[in-house]
């Protein structure tokens, strides 16, 4: 086939062509819209053609292929990126300078697609591009959600949520794939009969949606492999009610189609409703079905109909619970289309299918309602009835007694809910955790009668970031400044960035890197001026918290803490500390009602700031609308300050902590999740360590809790600052608006905000001390990035690849 050049004359031409053809302009009459999609149109033709050629080799290969399955894939803004991984930034950036075009004015105009919210989504879409550079064969598949998960305004001092359209002007990196458009049933009742002295299952009066796929090429770092993220579009397989829509009722003319596409809607809709629940389950299982479809098609393809091959051609990797209905639809497929019988459908899905679990949060470890399983999916639940049955009967064998506790804590259906995860962890032939304090946790308390049993099963595995998007893309100056230093092997090699290490001696050195931080804090001054009005000074120290928005994750911790500093401020005018501005980037889920109220806080304190002329001098708070990829990787290379503080044990990794200590931030957090590796990569003398460990949290657990009401009466900054919420000083306007968050800390305080917070409050003065012996400091950042290169996803996938795919 015929191939196009993509030199810079090639490029030039390609833009003002596509400008032409697609929207009858010319370079000056076009809009930033339209230039951008010229652009980003010729950089998804030099995709297609690797992209085919791919498939082209594909077609020859006997190997093993990865269907990574995941209910988010956070990809971020896709046109720098594909630039960069196919190695032709410096070619496109002399093109469009020579059209007089900015390419950072071109890069906003990319909608940001809403596939995800937070760690789970963006570690996949990491994982994704480190398959594809590492050159292994894998297919990425969610769901292709219309409106994402939401638009967060910040209207009146609180969190507003409004549709999130990302695909009003289309979508320019996707490829509808309607031949691989399957059928997946919903309802309906279960027929049995008898063939040749096999019972058969046969639903029937199912209610069908249509899963339509639309494929993104996933591009790999300077090679040849470019893989594919499938999202997959609901649709009803009937048309419009042509009749109805005739007599007058338009509603019930279009009802079945609305039914249908629902599903693809909205990314984790409320489910503090049945209605909702049932939603969740329907995507979850829409997803999953999809999936498995067209996994078994595309195997017979390569391989014809031995499925007794499955294992040794493909795995299923479940990304925490959500796909877990992949499970029992892998058997059902096996068994009732493939005519297998129970125990090969059950050691074929057994060999085929690994899980991985991101949380052992309650309420993470999903369960659903009998009831809803079987009226939803009757199939699927005979199928999980009868795994179920089989699991306890095993189990009753083993403990010599039908009763044993243990039983019920494992089993797969009990209490009239079905445990996902004891499915996932059962059916799979691996169990891994994200780092190595949440394997452990996962071992010795969450799964650990399954680990008894069953302990070469679980591993551990840390999370990683791709740093082709964190540091490459995400901070160019820093970027240069390493390779000039070191060279760029490290780009293809990031362990490799220890060898910066002993540039922290270099003054000169210390001085570039400054100076690039503070470049980087300028930008991101600029970008939230122009985003909301808020002035920012780059010259103050940025403390910065931004992940999801959940109590354990702590940024309470971090509001009541400013608060002290407010009042120590206010009551000594002789106080005096290094100024710094608090920056949080954070989404509630639209029905966490404390979340909501912790924004408010966050939120009301700032203007509490604002009102004092001496306070504002040393403290600005600031809220990052609508935290996104976009955003984080503006502010990621700002931060000088990165806060990390989950209540120990509960956080599984956190990736987060990763991309700002890649991007020269220090962490101030808890021994908890993937912290313990950074400390363990920097040394105590380059983190902030405080609180409580895991264990000590636990114990505190079993043994009933504590009284925070102890510490708020003997702490007198700590109490000043919570009678502060009640009585009037944050909120004049409203007193008691924030009541519940006081209640919940003096009488309840489930997360040991109060617990953490002197050791916290240490730490912080020492932050303090430290910023402002800015030698000492330098050296602090360098150490950071220079051992961050053991948390790039690169190496994270080949840990996955070695210990569990086996991928060629």
């Amino acid at each position: 086939m015929p191939t196009t050049q993509f030199d810079k004359e090639s490029i030039k031409q390609a833009i003002i062509g596509k400008l032409q053809r697609y929207n009858g302009k010319t370079l000056e009459d076009a809009t930033q819209q339209q230039i951008y999609y010229a652009v980003a149109s010729t950089v998804r033709d030099q995709i297609m053609q690797k992209w085919v050629a791919y498939k082209e080799q594909e077609k020859h290969d006997d190997g093993k292929k990865l269907y990574y399955l995941s209910v988010e894939f956070l990809t971020g803004r896709s046109l720098y990126c594909n630039i960069l991984n196919m190695c032709s930034v410096g070619n496109y950036k002399q093109a469009l300078k020579e059209l007089g075009i900015d390419l950072k004015d071109v890069l906003p105009e990319e909608p940001e697609p809403g596939l995800g919210n937070g760690g789970l989504g963006r570690l996949a879409a990491c994982f994704m591009d480190s398959l594809a550079s590492l050159s292994l064969p894998a297919t990425g598949c969610t769901i292709r959600y219309e409106y994402g998960l939401f638009r967060q305004k910040l209207i009146d001092g609180q969190q507003v949520e409004v549709p999130d359209n990302w695909l009003d002007n289309g979508n320019v990196w996707e490829v509808p794939a309607p031949e691989d458009t399957c059928e997946v049933h919903f309802g309906g009742h279960v027929e049995t009969y008898e063939d040749a002295g096999r019972i058969m299952y046969y639903l029937k009066d199912y209610q069908t949606v249509e899963a339509v796929p639309y494929d993104v090429p996933v591009v790999g770092y300077d090679c040849s492999t470019v893989n594919t993220l499938r999202m997959w579009r609901a649709r009803s397989p009937k048309s419009l009610d042509f009749a109805s829509f005739s007599s007058g009722d338009y509603i019930k003319a279009m009802k079945e189609q609305e039914l249908a596409a629902v599903i693809s809607k909205v990314l984790y809709p409320e489910d503090n409703h049945y209605e909702g629940k049932e939603l969740r389950l329907k995507q979850h299982y829409f997803f999953t079905s999809a999936t498995l479809q067209y996994a078994l098609k595309d195997f017979k393809r390569r391989f014809g109909g031995n499925l007794k091959l499955l294992p040794e051609k493909v795995t299923i990797h479940i990304n925490d619970t959500h796909p877990g209905l992949a499970i029992p639809e892998l058997m059902r497929i096996l068994i009732d289309e493939e005519g297998m019988g129970w125990e090969e459908a059950e050691a074929i899905v057994r060999k085929t299918v690994a899980y991985t679990n991101h949380t052992i949060m309650p309420e993470a470890l999903e369960r659903w309602p009998e009831r809803m399983m079987q009226k939803l999916l009757p199939r699927i639940y005979m199928i999980l009835q009868e795994i179920n049955r089989r699991l306890c009967a095993r189990l009753a064998d083993i403990y010599h007694n039908g009763t044993d506790p243990r039983i019920a804590r494992m089993a797969v259906t009990a209490y009239d809910m079905v445990h996902m995860a004891n499915l996932c962890v059962d059916m799979s032939y691996s169990v891994n955790g994200v780092s190595q304090l949440h394997g452990k946790i996962l071992q010795e308390v969450t799964f650990r009668d399954f680990y008894e049993l069953q302990p070469r099963k679980f591993s551990a595995i840390t999370n990683g970031i791709t740093h082709r998007r964190w540091l490459m893309a995400a901070n160019g100056g820093l970027t240069s400044l390493i390779t000039e230093t070191i060279g760029d092997s490290w780009v293809k090699q990031p362990e490799q960035l220890s060898l910066l290490l002993p540039a922290r001696d270099d003054a000169a050195f210390r001085e570039r890197f400054e100076a690039v931080k503070h470049s980087n804090k300028v930008r991101f001054a600029n970008f939230i001026k122009a985003r909301q009005g808020i002035d920012v000074d780059p010259d103050t120290m940025f403390d910065v918290q931004a992940k999801r928005l959940h109590e354990y994750k702590r940024q309470l911790l971090n509001a009541v803490h400013i608060m002290v500093l407010y009042n120590r401020i206010m009551d000594d005018p002789n106080f005096e500390m290094q100024p710094r501005t608090f920056i949080f980037g954070a989404k509630a889920s639209p029905a966490y009602y404390m979340a909501k109220q912790i924004i408010r806080m966050i939120l009301s304190i700032s203007k509490m700031i604002d009102r004092s002329p001496r306070a504002k001098k040393m403290l600005n708070v600031v809220f990052l609308e609508n935290y996104d990829v976009s955003s984080a990787e503006v502010l990621m290379p700002a931060a000088d300050l990165s806060e990390q503080l989950s209540t120990a044990g509960r956080e599984a990794s956190g990736t987060g902590n990763m991309k700002f200590m890649m991007n020269g931030a220090v962490t101030i957090g808890t021994m908890d999740g993937a912290n313990v590796e950074i400390y363990d990569q920097v040394g105590q003398e380059n983190i902030y360590i405080f609180g409580m460990r895991s264990n000590t949290v636990r114990d505190l657990e079993q043994s009933g809790g504590y009284a925070p009401i102890h510490i708020y009466e003997t702490n007198t900054e700590l109490r000043r600052a919570l009678t502060a919420i009640i009585d009037g000083s944050l909120t004049p306007q409203n007193p008691a608006m924030l009541q519940d968050i006081y209640h919940n800390l003096l009488f309840s305080d489930p997360y040991f905000v109060l617990k953490d917070f002197g050791s916290y409050s240490m730490a912080q003065r020492r932050v303090n001390d430290d910023y402002q012996n800015r030698e000492k400091w330098l050296r602090m950042a360098i150490t950071n990035t220079a051992m961050s290169g053991i948390f790039s996803s690169d190496r994270t996938i080949r840990e996955y690849n070695e210990k569990i795919w086996h991928l060629r």
